[in-house]
């Protein structure tokens, strides 16, 4: 894999992805992000198994490929780099080199194959909104999760359509918080689904 951006370029996606990557793992991948470069683009994948989050930006590739680095050891290099500096990322051998300017580092990786990731949903339905609609949904109700309750289904958010409008419920069995919108276009099935509190607090992040 080889490619080239320039430092904000490439910032932005692993910003998005960080906040699942986790310090310690009993899986040492999972302290990595997933690189996929193909197509002058790069995606950015990172996962704790519960929740993924998976960020593109626009790169120049010489060389597609995909491969796994410590995610937060390469966000700490992008942020040191100057301002707009063009930045080439390559494989060499079982390392990744990064290189901009004067600098370069070099980290270790593991392959690919050996990231985890999650299934693909098969969706039923599609809902468009606004961005700062559904962020209100969740400013509005994720306070009344539970935490860590021996009912799992407390410790996440409900989102509940009945074809009109989208419902955001959320309840720790002491308080209840209950926030909806109208959804515009044409009517749709009813559906519910949970989506747990780490997914929910990565939602109200980066949205």
């Amino acid at each position: 894999m080889k490619l080239t951006a320039p430092r904000e370029e490439l910032l932005v996606p692993l910003q998005s992805v960080i906040g699942v990557v986790e310090r310690r793992q009993t899986m040492p991948v999972l302290a990595n992000v997933l690189l996929g470069a193909r197509d002058n683009k790069l995606s950015v994948t990172g996962t704790d198994l519960e929740v993924e989050l998976v960020a593109t930006c626009a790169v120049s590739v010489q060389q597609p490929g995909d491969i796994t680095v410590p995610g937060r050891k390469l966000l700490d290099i992008f942020r040191s780099l100057p301002e707009k500096v063009s930045v080439m990322l390559s494989t060499e051998g079982e390392r990744v080199s990064v290189r901009a300017g004067r600098s370069r580092f070099t980290l270790s990786s593991l392959p690919a194959s050996e990231f985890p990731l999650v299934e693909e949903i098969n969706a039923q339905q599609t809902l468009t909104m606004p961005q700062g609609e559904f962020r209100r949904l969740i400013d509005k109700t994720h306070f009344a999760m539970a935490q860590q309750d021996v009912r799992y289904y407390l410790n996440g958010l409900l989102l509940e359509t009945d074809g009109k409008a989208l419902r955001a419920v959320a309840t720790d069995g002491h308080r209840l918080a209950l926030c909806e919108t109208e959804l515009s276009g044409k009517a749709r099935t009813s559906q519910q689904v949970i989506v747990p509190r780490k997914g929910v607090l990565e939602l109200q992040r980066i949205l």
